[in-house]
């Protein structure tokens, strides 16, 4: 069944955005630990990238809704931190993955 737009506004945004902080606190734990793993391989870089590029469109989505439903500016940028969280993880990992097919090069 898809929800009506007045449906909607009886999301709790604001469990969504915490839960959505604290699966960003783990994942910049668990990121770390992945990439420094020298093990790691060029497969996993890409799919650790392609999960942090969909969490970030998932925040980036997120934020929208919480401006659309005029949350107050503090929790706008608390979605704002959040997505730029994710932005970083996935440049760090792009940068792994630029490493390694560097090294497979030589």
């Amino acid at each position: 069944m898809v929800p009506n737009q007045g449906d909607f506004r009886l999301t709790d945004w604001l469990e969504i955005l915490k839960q959505q902080t604290a699966a960003g606190d783990q994942m910049s734990d668990t990121v770390a630990a992945m990439l420094a793993d020298p093990a790691i391989t060029e497969e996993q870089v890409k799919t650790l990238f392609a999960a942090l590029e969909q969490q970030a469109d998932f925040v980036e989505k997120l934020r929208m809704a919480l401006e659309k439903f005029d949350h107050d500016f503090p929790v706008i940028q608390a979605a704002e931190r959040l997505e730029e969280r994710y932005g970083d993880l996935a440049a760090g990992v792009a940068e792994k993955l630029k490493a390694l097919r560097a090294s497979a090069g030589t």
